[in-house]
C-alpha cells in the first residue's frame, strides 16, 4: 500500500496541466471522537489518493480537519465517500469562492494531537456546550445590535487584508494567543453583551464558543461556516455584504477576494495593497504584504540583504543556510522590523473600553 506522495510537487503540476480539468477546492471539519487515529488516517489517504484528492488533513481524537481540492468530476464520489463515514455523512463542505487548479500539491494527511492548536485542556470544560450558530441573515442582525461585540478570531495577517466592518481584529499571531486575550478584555461584558465571532470557515470558533461558555459568557454566538459560507448565502439570497476586502486562506491562492475594497497597505512602501507573498529568499520566507511595483524593485524580497543572499547560485545559497535550520521563528508572518508600514493594531478593544 502507499501512503505516501510519490510526486513532487512541480510533478504534479505539471500533471494538473496536462489533464485540463477542473478542481474544486473545498474544507471542512467535524468535531468527533476517533479512537485509532492512524488506521483513520491510513484509510482516509487510501480512498482519498484513488480520487486525485489533494490537499492538507489533520487528524486527531477530537475530530478531523480538512483543506483540499479535488477534480470536480470526482465530486460526486468524494461526497459518497464521506456519507459512508458515519460521523461524515452530510458533513458542511465550505466551497471556495474561487477555485485554483493549483490551490494544493500533495496529498498529506497527518494525525496531529489537536486539528486546530488551541492549547486549550478539552478535559477542563464541556467541549459541547457550544455558542448559537446563526446564518448570514441573522449575523447581519446581531452586528448592528449596539449590544453586540464583535470578534475576529483570526490571526492578525489574516485579518489585515480583510474583516467584517466594526470587528474586533485581534493583534495576535496564533489563535491559542487570542483566547485568554479576548476573554480578559472583555471580562466586563459578560453578561450585559452579545460575543459575536467570526473565522474563516467556523472551526475555530467552534472551540472558542464552548470555551467562553464555560468562562461565563452568557450570549455567545458564532457564524456558522465562517467567512465562506457567510459570502455563498450573501450571494445566494441576495443579503447586504458587511465583508469588507479579501479573506485570507491557508493554500496556493492565499486569499479570496469578497469586496473591491483594499484596506492594506504594501509592507515596504506604504501604497495600497493586499496581496500576500513569501519572501523569495528561502532562508527567511517571510510572509507579507507587497504591491507589483515593490515586487519588481525588491525581487520579490522583503529586505535587499534578502535580495542579495537570493541572487547568489543555489549551492551557495544552501550552503549560508546549512546547520541553520529553519525554525518556526524564520516562518513569521509580517512582524519584521525592517517593514516599514506592517500593520500595527496597538489597543484593539481600545473603543470599548473607553465607551463603558
Amino acid at each position: 500500500m502507499q501512503l505516501y506522495n510519490n510526486l513532487s510537487a512541480k510533478e504534479r503540476a505539471a500533471l494538473i496541466e496536462e489533464a485540463g480539468q477542473d478542481r474544486l477546492t473545498i474544507s471542512f471539519y467535524k468535531y468527533a471522537k476517533i479512537k485509532n487515529t492512524d488506521i483513520f488516517r491510513n484509510h482516509m489517504f487510501l480512498a482519498w489518493d484513488q480520487l486525485d484528492v489533494l490537499g492538507r488533513i489533520y487528524i486527531a481524537t477530537e475530530g478531523i480537519n480538512a483543506q483540499l481540492s479535488v477534480p470536480a468530476e470526482n465530486f460526486e464520489s468524494f461526497k459518497n465517500h464521506l456519507d459512508t463515514i458515519s460521523f461524515l455523512e452530510n458533513v458542511r463542505l465550505n466551497v471556495a469562492i474561487e477555485h485554483n487548479n493549483f490551490a494544493f500539491l500533495k496529498l498529506k494527511v497527518k494525525v496531529r494531537n489537536k486539528i486546530v492548536a488551541d492549547g486549550l485542556n478539552d478535559e477542563t470544560f464541556d467541549v459541547t456546550n457550544k455558542g448559537v450558530h446563526v446564518n448570514a441573515n441573522k449575523f447581519n442582525e446581531l452586528i448592528e445590535d449596539p449590544n453586540t461585540v464583535l470578534v475576529d478570531m483570526r490571526n492578525h495577517y489574516e485579518s489585515e487584508i480583510g474583516h467584517f466592518k466594526n470587528a474586533i481584529t485581534p493583534d495576535v499571531d496564533t489563535f491559542r494567543e487570542s483566547l485568554d486575550l479576548i476573554e480578559e478584555d472583555l471580562r466586563e461584558h459578560k453578561e450585559d453583551k452579545k460575543l459575536v465571532m467570526y473565522c474563516t470557515g467556523g472551526i475555530r470558533c467552534e472551540k472558542a464558543s464552548a470555551y467562553y461558555k464555560h468562562k461565563g459568557f452568557k450570549n455567545v454566538f458564532q457564524l456558522e461556516g465562517g467567512i465562506i459560507n457567510y459570502v455563498r448565502q450573501v450571494e445566494s439570497n441576495g443579503l447586504e455584504n458587511k465583508f469588507i476586502g479579501k479573506n485570507f486562506v491557508f493554500d496556493q491562492r492565499r486569499s479570496e477576494r469578497i469586496s473591491e475594497d483594499v484596506i492594506a497597505n504594501c509592507h515596504q512602501c506604504g501604497e495600497p495593497a493586499d496581496l500576500h507573498t513569501n519572501c523569495a529568499n528561502e532562508a527567511c520566507h517571510l510572509l507579507f504584504i507587497q504591491c507589483e511595483s515593490c515586487k519588481n524593485k525588491m525581487e520579490n524580497c522583503c529586505s535587499t540583504s534578502c535580495m542579495e543572499i537570493n541572487r547568489l547560485p543555489h549551492e551557495e545559497q544552501k550552503a549560508l543556510r546549512k546547520g541553520q535550520g529553519n525554525s518556526n521563528d524564520i516562518f513569521k508572518k509580517g512582524r519584521a522590523d525592517h517593514l516599514p508600514y506592517k500593520k500595527d493594531l496597538r489597543n484593539i478593544f481600545e473603543t470599548l473600553n473607553t465607551s463603558k
